[in-house]
């Protein structure tokens, strides 16, 4: 019963879009988070920006729990972990608990978790088919477009080569130069 409430939650259009628009927020914030940085800890701002982060951790980690719950979480067919961008928004949620749960220790390997919120705004593409598709295709294309890459820097050699074999000291561009005529 609770199973498929989670999944008529999971499906429904309203809950994917709060979840674009929490994203949308949450980017916003990690946006003003980099003109903060001369902010006092216990100002105002700096604490309304720390409720918010941790509020925006806490709904990503009930959407990622209603998700498993709707989903299943690794060994059924169709589950949460089966799919590669979950895996990622996993991963996001994962590291941003760990860092609210450690935020109080000042720790190195702390501060390179909360470096890993900027991978927030990716979980756009997980929610979106369409970026899905683009991205994919991008990602499968690569080794064509380097295959095309080599060849075109080939073609720019030949022809640097043949400039420079051509117009090599016929401009007299370095004319003024004495090291020039020792050559």
């Amino acid at each position: 019963m609770f199973r498929r409430v989670c999944f008529n939650l999971h499906m429904h259009k309203y809950f994917d879009r709060f979840i674009m628009l929490l994203i949308f927020l949450s980017s916003l914030k990690l946006a003003t988070d980099t003109y903060m940085k001369d902010v006092a800890e216990d100002s105002l701002i700096m604490t309304i920006s720390n409720f918010s982060d941790s509020s925006f951790t806490w709904l990503f980690f009930f959407e990622c729990v209603i998700k498993i719950l709707a989903l299943g979480f690794v060994m059924d067919g169709g589950s949460y972990l089966r799919d590669s961008w979950s895996q990622l928004d996993f991963f996001i949620v994962f590291t941003s608990m760990i860092d609210l749960g450690l935020g109080d220790i000042d720790l190195p390997f702390i501060k390179i978790l909360r470096l890993l919120r900027a991978l927030r705004p990716l979980r756009v593409v997980s929610h979106s088919k369409s970026l899905r598709l683009i991205v994919s295709a991008l990602f499968s294309s690569g080794g064509a477009i380097a295959n095309v890459s080599v060849v075109v820097l080939v073609v720019w050699l030949m022809f640097a080569i043949f400039g420079i074999n051509t117009y090599a000291g016929k401009f007299f561009y370095c004319s003024q130069d004495p090291y020039f005529y020792h050559l």
